[in-house]
């Protein structure tokens, strides 16, 4: 009997005034509309995806967006009604929340766990850090919150080096960004679910927050996730599928801007910098279908509380 294999999806919920401070641009190009663009329009079209093959999510929900949008807090109060796990992605999604100190960080990690709890009311039981940025104080932080578990690692070696390049450019250009280049440190972070060593997060030890890492191909560490699905040739994603199906487990991340498009109201700025936002959304919609189809026909697919309790009892 061959050994259960499971997959998980999972959609980071950043509202577009985060892709500002990525790219360098000011917020103030954002409309009240555009703010909530992704909890009232995203949010459904990920149910409406995950529905279409019968497969439960998770769903990374920002704690200050849940406080400051009524609209946000209800549809992850109805995501939760239906069966899809809300986990904390932060209050503020601070890109340098591993600078901060551990009682900033504390706070943070509270604030968010408060107000996804007063959404659906349940506290989260997982966490996944701003910019996938993990270190020793972030850690001791979920520690003390009690998740059970953190999805943060992502060793992706093109993606590293892609946003190294792109950081480099912007300051060249006077427009910096504020997302933060992770320790190289990362790229050595097992692709498997491990315990990680409290004092470096990246390396495995005996920590009491099971770690389940982002997927990428073994060798190369080409990342597997929401944004390329969506865009890439069929062809390439297919090759790099194929490279991973044998794992014990798929851990497939996305973003809810991967279900958008130009012609849902963000301002073409922002669609200059942010190139994926130039496909069609229908065009994403379908090739994130298939893949959630070849996961449904793969794996068990199980939200990251699963599988985080199925791992914990083995690591």
């Amino acid at each position: 009997m061959s050994a259960v294999r499971l997959a998980s999806i999972s959609v980071d919920l950043d509202s577009l005034p985060h892709y500002c401070r990525i790219h360098g641009l000011p917020e103030s190009l954002l409309d009240a509309r555009a703010r909530t663009l992704i909890h009232r329009v995203a949010v459904p079209r990920f149910r409406d995806l995950l529905a279409s093959v019968g497969s439960p999510g998770t769903f990374f929900a920002i704690g200050e967006d849940l406080e400051e949008d009524p609209g946000a807090a209800d549809g992850m109060r109805q995501a939760h009604a239906a069966g899809i796990e809300v986990a904390s992605h932060s209050h503020a999604h601070d890109y340098a929340l591993t600078r901060r100190g551990p009682v900033a960080i504390a706070e943070d990690l509270a604030r968010a766990d408060a107000a996804i709890l007063k959404a659906t009311g349940v506290r989260p039981s997982g966490f996944r850090a701003p910019g996938y940025t993990l270190n020793a104080d972030l850690y001791a932080a979920t520690v003390a919150q009690g998740y059970r578990y953190g999805s943060s690692a992502f060793p992706a070696a093109p993606y590293y080096a892609a946003k190294a390049a792109v950081m480099g450019a912007l300051a060249a250009l006077g427009r910096p960004s504020r997302s933060v280049l992770d320790t190289p440190r990362v790229l050595l972070a097992p692709r498997v679910p491990y315990r990680p060593d409290p004092a470096r997060p990246y390396r495995r030890g005996a920590g009491a927050v099971v770690e389940l890492p982002m997927t990428v191909t073994p060798l190369v560490r080409f990342p597997f996730i929401g944004t390329f699905a969506a865009t890439l040739p069929r062809g390439t994603m297919r090759a790099a599928y194929r490279a991973c199906r044998e794992d014990a487990f798929f851990n497939f991340e996305l973003h809810g801007v991967d279900v958008l498009d130009a012609a849902d109201g963000i301002p073409p700025e922002l669609v200059r910098q942010q190139r994926d936002l130039r496909v069609s959304a229908v065009k994403k919609q379908e090739r994130l279908r298939s893949v959630f189809q070849w996961l449904k026909d793969d794996f068990d697919v199980v939200t990251l509380h699963d599988a985080a309790g199925h791992f914990s009892a083995t690591l």
